[in-house]
């Protein structure tokens, strides 16, 4: 008599094959057709299977030329398949990069330098409501302790800046660094490839700034005021367009706030508004995403 017997483990189906034919598991022809296995994270779980006969039917065919009238044909066993084909995968879906913002007028302003919010969003008495945490601290023009005379540092940053340029693959003229005012120093890029400095929605010329205005002001204690092939000038054309509107809210309601504005144009709107209204609180603000407004009011506001 042949049995196949299943069970959860090896040892429970020799446990259940010994009650079965009511003897001990040392007189027993056994052949494993199936190991268990515990699988992946409860997928693919199996049993172990074996095909039990006593050892005493010597006349009984081999138990592994015999199948089970009510089971199929048992295959050779198949590796589990990789976990990476197995388990369901998660598709993680990354925030959206914001680049929708639309350019102002017809000028050359990159898109991600200013928002999309539409100017019909500001209401009387209300504002656009980007949940500001702070005003942010570096919008303050920062005051001449006389420890650096301007004019002194020139030639050395002349010569550092042009040494570290020279080393580029840019075909660009020697760069020209001048004194712009008192506290800001004018470094220009002119050359065939100058406008390749810039970059697709000026991202190389935002990086080119903050590289050079960090060394400059923590080694010199200036601000930076960056041309690259009258980029900076077309920025300042297309913010003076856009205040515009703003100054009608001002006029309107008294006060106002802008548009999110990236990099170099957050200060160049802000100098203006500042030069334009010099009696109303004019500040850079940040949202909590860190992105940068400016708020005009009065300073002392119901």
């Amino acid at each position: 008599m042949i049995k196949k017997v299943e069970a959860r483990t090896l040892e429970e189906a020799y446990k259940d094959a010994s009650s079965l034919f009511q003897c001990s598991v040392t007189e027993l022809s056994v052949e494993v057709i199936q190991y268990p296995s515990n699988g992946f994270l409860g997928l693919f779980k199996k049993n172990a299977i074996i095909v039990v006969a006593l050892k005493t039917q010597a006349s009984t065919p081999s138990v592994a030329s015999v199948k089970p009238v009510s089971e199929p044909t048992v295959e050779p066993e198949v590796a589990a398949p990789s976990v990476e084909k197995t388990v369901p995968k998660v598709e993680i879906k990354e925030p959206k990069p914001e680049t929708s913002h639309r350019i102002l007028n017809d000028t050359i302003m990159p898109e991600s330098f200013v928002s999309d919010q539409d100017d019909d969003d500001y209401e009387v008495g209300h504002g656009l409501e980007f949940t500001a945490d702070y005003d942010d601290e570096y919008d303050e023009s920062q005051e001449d302790d006389g420890s650096v005379n301007i004019y002194d540092i020139v030639q050395e940053v002349s010569e550092e800046i042009n040494k570290l340029f020279d080393l580029t693959c840019f075909s660009i003229e020697k760069v020209d660094v001048s004194v712009y005012d008192a506290e800001t120093l004018l470094v220009e890029f002119k050359g065939e490839d100058a406008a390749l400095l810039i970059g697709k929605e000026g991202y190389r010329y935002k990086a080119l700034s903050y590289m050079i205005f960090n060394w400059l002001n923590s080694k010199y204690q200036v601000q930076l005021r960056l041309e690259i092939a009258e980029f900076l000038k077309n920025q300042e054309e297309s913010v003076s367009r856009y205040l515009t509107n703003v100054y009608e809210n001002i006029e309107r309601d008294g006060r106002a706030q802008t548009k999110i504005l990236d990099g170099v144009l957050v200060q160049i709107a802000l100098k203006e508004l500042r030069e334009k209204y010099p009696e109303k609180y004019v500040v850079i603000r940040s949202t909590r995403d860190g992105l940068k407004y400016i708020i005009i009011n009065d300073y002392h506001s119901n």
